[in-house]
């Protein structure tokens, strides 16, 4: 099993910035991936931003120079430094990892956090 606990949401004004936490806890053997996709209210879910084990990322262009995602190894967790935020940046942000368990038999799985609502005002 594996568990997603995600922090950092809020409220902030237009120009500002937050800072997103996912830590994943469980019984994980190796992860492939962690990110960040959000939702908006009435639309699809995007991505926003992931990084592989070995470092590499991937943005949507909607935010490349604006938010910058990175990640601790030895803690499992991810992170997602949100700066210029923008009123369109409202929705809720998922945590999002690609994992293999104990469980899992070297199959890769992928498993979702709850959600934490970002709303930038203007």
């Amino acid at each position: 099993q594996v568990q997603l606990v995600e922090s950092g949401g809020g409220l902030v004004q237009a120009g500002g910035s937050l800072r997103l936490s996912c830590a994943a806890s469980g019984s994980i053997l190796s992860i492939r991936s962690m990110g960040w996709y959000r939702q908006a209210p009435g639309k699809q879910r995007d991505l926003v931003a992931t990084i592989a084990s070995a470092g590499s990322t991937n943005y949507a262009d909607s935010v490349k120079g604006r938010f910058n995602i990175s990640r601790d190894n030895a803690k499992n967790t991810v992170y997602l430094q949100m700066n210029s935020l923008k009123p369109e940046d409202t929705a809720v942000y998922y945590c999002n990892i690609i994992v293999i368990t104990a469980e899992s038999r070297s199959r890769y799985l992928e498993r979702w956090g709850q959600g934490t609502l970002v709303t930038v005002s203007v």
